[in-house]
């Protein structure tokens, strides 16, 4: 998989592409990560990349050409990737989201900043606007590492196993089980017998039903888009009320 990422501020992003999971990641070329200055492609002699708004008196608002020139000239001879622009109008990025871009070969990320982008550029190039929230941060640069840090770790030789990340929250649709480490005792609080047995049968269905049972009480409108079994939803019933 090939990332472009087109920003105003590409050190910001280098720091954190660079370490950790992802910065190993690219380090073994399980995928690459190019991130552009769009300022370097601004005609403009002082590098300015923004203009105020039309009808509007308050704010900046990034230009169309020195994004597009962006776009031309990383794309140029290459096949056209999947444009994606962070916005707060965007649909909320799912871990079903994630798992169809971590398919993809070729993504390039649009980071806005100030007020946004002019409309033309997102009608223009823009594939789709994704969300991480519905509130607003200062640019776009906070969730596009989100976005890649989320698809990468999809990606096969990420992580040494893939149940590294599909026993994880929402993967599967539920919350993710508790999980202990040494010591096996803690302020008088013991580990869970059964993690302790070595019967891998009976950790999985105990593992299955924490994950039922956090979901349950941390995010139940998580369980509506499930298929729940007869015994899944009397496992949740024995400890959640929702009558209540």
């Amino acid at each position: 998989m090939n990332i472009d990422i087109a920003t105003l501020f590409p050190e910001m992003l280098e720091n954190y592409l660079s370490q950790s999971i992802v910065g190993r990641a690219r380090a073994k070329d399980i995928f690459t990560v190019n991130c552009h200055d769009i300022r370097a492609y601004t005609k403009d002699k002082h590098r300015r990349v923004d203009d105020t708004p039309y009808s509007e008196q308050k704010g900046m608002l990034m230009q169309c050409d020195p994004i597009f020139n962006c776009f031309e000239a990383v794309t140029a001879g290459k096949a056209r990737p999947h444009v994606i622009y962070m916005s707060p109008q965007g649909k909320t990025l799912t871990q079903q989201r994630c798992k169809e871009l971590a398919q993809m070969d070729n993504i390039f990320i649009l980071c806005g900043h100030y007020e946004g982008v002019d409309e033309r550029i997102i009608e223009t190039l823009v594939d789709e606007e994704i969300s991480i929230g519905d509130y607003v941060l200062t640019g776009g640069e906070l969730p596009a590492l989100v976005l890649v840090d989320a698809v990468v770790r999809m990606l096969d030789g990420t992580l040494s196993q893939p149940d590294c990340y599909q026993d994880e929250s929402h993967y599967s649709g539920l919350l993710e089980y508790p999980q202990y480490t040494r010591p096996e005792v803690w302020h008088d609080m013991r580990v869970p017998e059964i993690l302790l047995s070595g019967h891998h049968a009976n950790i999985a269905k105990w593992r299955h039903e924490q994950a039922l049972i956090a979901t349950a009480k941390k995010r139940p409108e998580l369980l509506e888009k499930l298929e729940l079994t007869a015994e899944d939803l009397s496992i949740i019933h024995k400890v959640v009320d929702f009558d209540k």
